[in-house]
């Protein structure tokens, strides 16, 4: 039995209330009471007048496998983090047939890295049973990959599915649903995602409906044609009933920020047609993603090793390049020609075999290996890597990063690669939002902020008893102080811990105090319905 007096809380509760002062007592998992001056005894937490809020929902993380590898996950409990959401942007572990699990393993080892495990799973209750045995600091759900049922059924084709493999991905998509899933994700902008069209998200999207769950897309487009990728998916939405999830959203390319305001229309418009629509946005104005997305969609057809004969073939290389080049609206989010290659910055080469690029933008690498042509050279790396690495693309403005924060159906999420020389968003996110946009800039104020990341990510992805302050709800807590939270993870270091996050409570038990992670794991998988 475990019972914890948290005495002298400033509770800020999560729903976008004001502040007011109260003790908090926790039994087990749940919070049992919250009120003046309680004396019910337990194990005293002092918060010395310090903030107290429910804990952070990262409802994009990129924890897939990290949460195996290292179940202690400081880079995010020490951040305030207590559940996260894997199984993002249509593309990870579960399910996978046997055969395809050294294929997958290779091809996602950009996007979620390549730690030595025993992969062993194979459905969706296979993966979630394996992390609720290896144990975890923190909370996790899972979202059905849409890439993942695809490959399952028709391999990395660049076709539709026949009326036949259309229904397996389906029953699919039920099963891991009835695993635990919360719902389904997609990376439209992402093979094989990006080979379906429209009428098979909408069969999907049904299913999704069908068991009262969330559809988190990446949309199709994120830069030119981003209004055309929004009225793609509100339309699914319309025609499915289905709660549509926008993820990370943001608006690639100088020439396409000045479009912030009618994409905040047209969702807005489809709200108050009474669709459900939300959103999540990592509080950066760089992204991060596998450094294969340079390339174009077809580019990808048929899976890593069609894509390296590309590579290997002058006449399909030079289509590659022309391709890449070409600076105007095109039928693909094209990194290159947002940002050349000084906007590029290499983050993680898995293999270990490069560790000099770390860091570096693709110019800079260039420059330092002597190739006269970054493009070049990084149609190189991709290749000799066999497509494993990562990168940062800088292509969003500040600007529209505040605009968007103010909505109130958009909360706040990392997104954050978690290998190499990362992203800072792996290590910053939720003390950036605390401290860069409500203390420094006063973008939001703290409860509208906290709501944020506690019960408008809750809701966001179906999670009736999280995200709140109030007697009988799980006890996943944060005490900070907000004169002082901050990140200190940047560009350039990115591998550095926040400052001003004391105490991390995860299901009635202390993860993190007085700053230190104490290695506790009494994190478990949550699962919808549950």
């Amino acid at each position: 039995m475990q019972r914890l007096h948290l005495r002298n809380c400033l509770v800020i509760d999560g729903t976008g209330a004001p502040a007011y002062a109260a003790d908090i007592i926790t039994y087990r998992d749940r919070i049992v009471s919250v009120g003046p001056d309680m004396t019910q005894g337990g194990d005293l937490v002092e918060c010395g007048g310090m903030v107290v809020c429910p804990g952070f929902i990262d409802t994009h993380s990129r924890s897939d496998l990290q949460i195996l590898a290292d179940p202690d996950l400081p880079m995010k409990v020490r951040q305030g983090v207590t559940l996260e959401v894997l199984g993002q942007d249509g593309l990870s572990v579960a399910p996978v047939r046997a055969a395809d699990v050294e294929r997958t393993r290779r091809k996602l080892a950009g996007l979620l890295g390549d730690p030595f495990l025993v992969r062993d799973w194979r459905s969706v209750a296979d993966y979630l049973g394996t992390i609720d045995r290896s144990g975890a600091a923190v909370n996790s759900a899972y979202l059905v990959p849409h890439g993942a049922i695809r490959t399952y059924v028709m391999g990395d084709l660049d076709r539709a599915p026949t009326e036949d493999e259309l229904h397996l991905m389906v029953a699919l998509l039920g099963s891991g649903m009835a695993d635990g899933a919360l719902g389904m994700s997609t990376g439209l902008g992402y093979p094989p995602c990006c080979y379906a069209a429209t009428e098979e998200l909408v069969a999907l999207g049904r299913e999704v409906a069908r068991k009262g769950g969330v559809f988190a897309v990446h949309l199709r487009w994120e830069s030119d044609r981003i209004l055309e990728a929004l009225d793609e998916m509100i339309g699914v939405a319309r025609e499915t009933g289905v709660h549509l999830h926008l993820s990370h959203l943001t608006i690639a390319g100088r020439r396409n920020w000045p479009l912030v305001e009618q994409v905040v229309a047209r969702v807005e418009t489809a709200r108050e047609d009474r669709l459900r629509v939300t959103a999540d946005q990592y509080p950066y104005a760089a992204g991060s993603t596998l450094f294969g997305a340079i390339l174009p969609p077809w580019a990808h057809a048929g899976g890593t090793e069609e894509t390296l004969a590309r590579l290997a073939s002058p006449e399909e290389r030079a289509k590659l390049r022309a391709a890449m080049q070409h600076d105007g609206p095109g039928a693909w989010d094209n990194f290159w020609s947002w940002t050349g290659p000084g906007g590029i910055v290499i983050a993680d080469v898995p293999s270990g075999r490069r560790p000099e690029l770390l860091g570096k933008t693709v110019a800079a690498a260039a420059a330092a290996a002597g190739a006269p042509d970054p493009l070049e050279f990084a149609l190189d790396l991709l290749a000799s890597e066999r497509m494993a690495v990562a990168m940062i693309s800088f292509s969003q403005s500040e600007e529209v990063v505040a605009r968007l924060m103010t909505l109130p159906w958009v909360n706040g999420c990392s997104d954050g690669l978690l290998g190499g020389r990362p992203h800072p968003r792996a290590y910053g996110t939720f003390p950036r939002l605390l401290g860069r946009y409500v203390r420094e800039q006063q973008v939001l104020s703290l409860p509208q902020m906290i709501r944020k990341v506690t019960s408008l990510a809750a809701a966001a992805m179906h999670l009736p008893d999280r995200g709140a302050i109030d007697e009988g709800l799980i006890a996943d807590l944060v005490v900070f102080d907000p004169a002082t939270v901050a990140d200190t993870a940047t560009f350039e270091d990115p591998v550095r811990y926040p400052i001003g996050i004391q105490h991390v409570i995860v299901n009635g038990a202390l993860v993190v105090a007085d700053g230190r992670p104490t290695r506790a794991r009494p994190g478990r998988t949550v699962r919808l319905g549950q």
